[in-house]
């Protein structure tokens, strides 16, 4: 079992836990799941232990877990967070000076995202390929901040689930639309890494919050799907 699969697997559970078919409260099943998705049980198992790492799942026994039930407020108010946090790690990045290496990471990042919106459309397997992308973009840039303090932060907040930019989890009805507000976050993406390179300090430490507005849609986060997902009144 490859990487890629395993990954593919973890998106499909997220999806299914973003769609409200799998519920707030729900005890998962490894079995029964694994015969739902059509999946042998190690890589299932291996989709489990991470997404609880993310905070989706809450351990239950010894192998078994529970969909986490989680307010609507918390996850909005850490995106905003994360926004926030990466602001200022973007900002000390580009007053300090963008390294070379820095700078051909980022740049390669935006070709290979490139490549995948020249298609116009998202094949399968591109919305997995783009989140890690996107996850590995972000991380590049606080990691280049050398802030620890950032980084813990951002590591505590993104176990609230749907947070983290390596996320990103749609419905198969909603591809198209999928495909317009990745390809916007992309553009943005551009201009960061452009402002990250004049030095822009003050613009980029903007761009970065602008850019969890884009990270909500893109999740497919509005407020009433937030209220299905979290059993909310």
């Amino acid at each position: 079992m490859n990487e890629t699969t395993q990954q593919a697997i973890v998106q499909t559970l997220r999806e299914k836990i973003l769609a409200g078919e799998l519920s707030p409260g729900q005890r998962l099943v490894e079995a029964q799941l694994a015969q739902w998705l059509g999946v042998s049980r190690t890589p299932l198992r291996y989709a489990l232990s991470v997404l609880s790492s993310e905070g989706l799942l809450d351990r239950s026994g010894a192998r078994g877990y529970v969909v986490r039930r989680f307010s609507v407020r918390d996850i909005l108010n850490a995106i905003d967070v994360r926004g926030v946090l990466e602001g200022l790690a973007a900002r000390s990045v580009a007053e300090s000076g963008l390294s070379p290496a820095l700078a051909a990471s980022l740049d390669a990042c935006l070709r290979e995202g490139d490549a995948i919106f020249e298609q116009r459309h998202l094949k399968p397997g591109d919305d997995v390929r783009y989140a890690e992308i996107n996850g590995r973009f972000h991380a590049l840039i606080v990691e280049a901040s050398q802030n620890m303090a950032v980084q813990a932060a951002l590591s505590l907040n993104e176990k609230i689930p749907f947070v983290s930019p390596f996320t990103i989890a749609f419905d198969e009805s909603a591809r198209e639309r999928q495909f317009l507000m990745l390809m916007y976050a992309h553009r943005q993406h551009h201009a960061i890494v452009d402002a990250l390179k004049k030095g822009e300090g003050a613009r980029v430490d903007s761009l970065m919050k602008e850019h969890t507005h884009i990270s909500k849609e893109s999740l497919n986060l509005s407020l009433p799907a937030l209220h299905l997902i979290a059993g909310a009144a």
